[in-house]
């Protein structure tokens, strides 16, 4: 068995048991692994409806085929689960070096079934599995819990919750390597539910390849490739992901105050060069990355911690008004150390902040919480972050998300969500394709699953027209579809920067086996995205979710580069299912399933026909 290890873990947190099963090869390579494997197993053995905090809810967390091999960007793994945010799949995708540790322990994923009635940890050290004890971790923060599994576990590699999935935050996130984020849906909750505090893990076996000359000769190309694009070899690692904030503002598409503008004369003092210059201690690389986009940054105290991805300086930053590196740099450490998510923490603060402006919220709703929620209040951003991570006070309102906050105060159209989940650091009036994947995401609003900036933007693989809709739907389509090869496979989607389709193929078939042509490998992506629409058309998330906020249909853009232009997602919609092959209402045809192979799965596009 070439590229997979060969085994599931399933432990069964109810009953403290655990077994090992064999992995079907064959399934695995029709769903790549990871991500597609998961939502197959989800698919499978979670009956429908089920409530996402019940025991019957799984919790997956899983390799890809890729994960751990001696190629580039080898260091991702997938947390698969219902989400308890949105209702959907959740697919929360991470990075640093817990994943290739995981797999060398011998095992492809590991299934989490039931709850234990008190907290407990999973240690996996190659054959041996221990469901230990977790009192004694339970309430700690990410560095303390890892601080202490490290000295019990000499070398071990650990994924855990904070206290923000603890106490069941909706958005709380599973955190690995302390500051790596599996970060959306609230899949930290679910962990929670079922009392697992972490995993460590400590393994000695390496990845099988099927061809180890072709595998290296394949890895030292693309590696090359890399490193002289002048993103993923050039600015990723100048300035990190944070090289994004002049040029997404510069294009009128930053988000400001909740959406309500697209555009900052005061975007620099929270970019990547300001983040360089000011506060970089040094960068960071997750396992066998040549990008090194991670940033090692200095607090004001001069504590030295994991710094802020782009979507987090916006989140704090501009779209709070707040342009201050140093609140925002804390901002993003107590997040990664209470495990919630940087992008709905900050959004959703900036929504009750306009909330807050426009009446809704109170001075004596917050009174006693000693806060403001008042446009540029730097001190807002840090404690109310403390609030949602452990359920204080106000906090507790905010800690479910922007969405529930402000539909239970009557102004749901103040939530700029999708399927409940915050939208992330791009005005999609701006960027019509970008625009559409936030809309039809099987996970809700989420820009990382089909990063249309590529093209809109940054002209990766060729520059398209941002405002135009023409064959837009069509793109976009291909951009979700390899977006799940790449994560199903467990590589990194900023290694997009350089590599294409040909890339995937020729390093999938050096590791796991002659398998995969152009066209076969991006069909498989396109099998992992119909199969969780189906999960969510079982769950109840038909296409009538599938829409923008009010405010990115209807107001034009106020000022900026974009200022005139608002999202045409009425007429992109129809011809994004078209380009799927699924009907007007946007449910995948007979036809398609059987074309993708999943005729297995008809019975709920049956249900939703009648």
């Amino acid at each position: 068995m070439y590229g997979y290890m060969g085994k599931i873990l399933r432990v069964n947190l109810t009953d403290r048991t655990w077994s090992v099963e064999d992995l079907d090869i064959n399934v695995a390579q029709k769903y790549l692994g990871s991500r597609g494997l998961g939502v197959k197993i989800m698919m499978d053995e979670v009956p429908a409806n089920v409530d996402p905090f019940s025991p019957e809810n799984k919790l997956i967390i899983a390799s890809g085929g890729l994960t751990g091999a001696p190629v580039p960007t080898s260091g991702r793994y997938m947390a698969i689960t219902k989400s308890p945010l949105t209702g959907t799949i959740a697919i929360a995708n991470s990075g640093g070096h817990w994943g290739p540790q995981f797999k060398a322990t011998g095992h492809d994923l590991v299934i989490f079934e039931g709850k234990s009635d008190r907290p407990v940890y999973l240690y996996i050290n190659d054959n041996t599995v221990e469901i230990r004890d977790a009192e004694h971790l339970w309430g700690k923060t990410l560095s303390e819990t890892t601080e202490i599994l490290q000295e019990e576990f000499e070398g071990c590699k650990t994924l855990a919750i904070g206290p923000a999935g603890e106490r069941l935050s909706l958005l709380s996130a599973i955190m690995n390597d302390v500051d790596r984020a599996a970060g959306r849906g609230g899949v930290g909750a679910v962990m929670g539910s079922k009392n697992l505090k972490a995993i460590a893990v400590k393994g000695t076996n390496k990845v099988k390849l099927f061809n180890e000359e072709k595998t290296k000769e394949v890895s030292q190309g693309k590696v090359k490739i890399l490193r002289e694009d002048p993103v993923a070899g050039e600015g990723l690692p100048t300035y990190g992901s944070a090289v994004l904030v002049n040029i997404i503002n510069e294009s009128g598409i930053l988000p400001v105050k909740n959406f309500q503008e697209s555009y900052t004369d005061k975007a620099d003092i929270i970019s990547g060069e300001s983040l360089t210059e000011n506060h970089l201690v040094k960068k960071a690389a997750c396992y066998r990355c040549p990008i090194a986009c991670g940033r090692v940054v200095k607090l004001a105290d001069g504590t030295v911690v994991g710094g802020p991805e782009y979507e987090t300086l916006w989140a704090f930053g501009s779209d709070c008004d707040i342009y201050d590196l140093d609140a925002i740099n804390e901002a993003n450490m107590l997040c990664n150390e209470y495990g919630i998510d940087t992008i709905s923490t900050g959004a959703t603060i900036a929504a009750a902040m306009e909330l807050y402006e426009k009446g809704y919220i109170k001075d004596e709703d917050i009174e006693a919480d000693g806060l403001s929620l008042k446009w540029g209040d730097r001190d807002a951003i840090i404690g109310w972050t403390k609030k949602m991570a452990l359920k204080e006070g106000f906090g507790a309102k905010l800690s479910d998300g922007s969405y529930r906050l402000a539909e239970s105060l009557g102004a749901p159209e103040l939530s700029m969500t999708v399927k409940k989940q915050e939208l992330p650091a791009y005005d999609p009036r701006g960027v019509q394709g970008h625009g559409l994947t936030y809309a039809v995401n099987n996970r809700g609003g989420c820009h990382i699953k089909g990063y249309m900036i590529s093209p809109e933007i940054l002209g990766y693989p060729e520059k398209l027209d941002r405002f135009s809709l023409e064959g837009k739907a069509a793109y976009t389509k291909i951009f979700l579809d390899l977006t799940a090869v790449i994560d199903a496979i467990g590589l990194c989607v900023f290694s997009t920067f350089g590599l294409g389709l040909p890339d995937y193929v020729d390093m999938y078939n050096a590791v796991a086996g002659d398998i995969y042509t152009n066209e076969t490998l991006l069909q498989a992506g396109e099998r992992i995205w119909n199969l969780e629409k189906l999960f969510n058309l079982r769950e109840g998330i038909d296409s009538s979710h599938d829409k923008l906020p009010k405010r990115l249909l209807e107001d034009p853009i106020q000022n900026g580069p974009s200022k005139g232009h608002t999202h045409k997602l009425s007429e992109l919609l129809p011809e994004y299912y078209a380009a799927r092959g699924w009907d007007e209402g946007g449910i995948p045809t007979e036809e398609t399933l059987e074309r993708l192979g999943l005729e297995e799965y008809k019975e709920y596009i049956m249900k939703e026909m009648a």
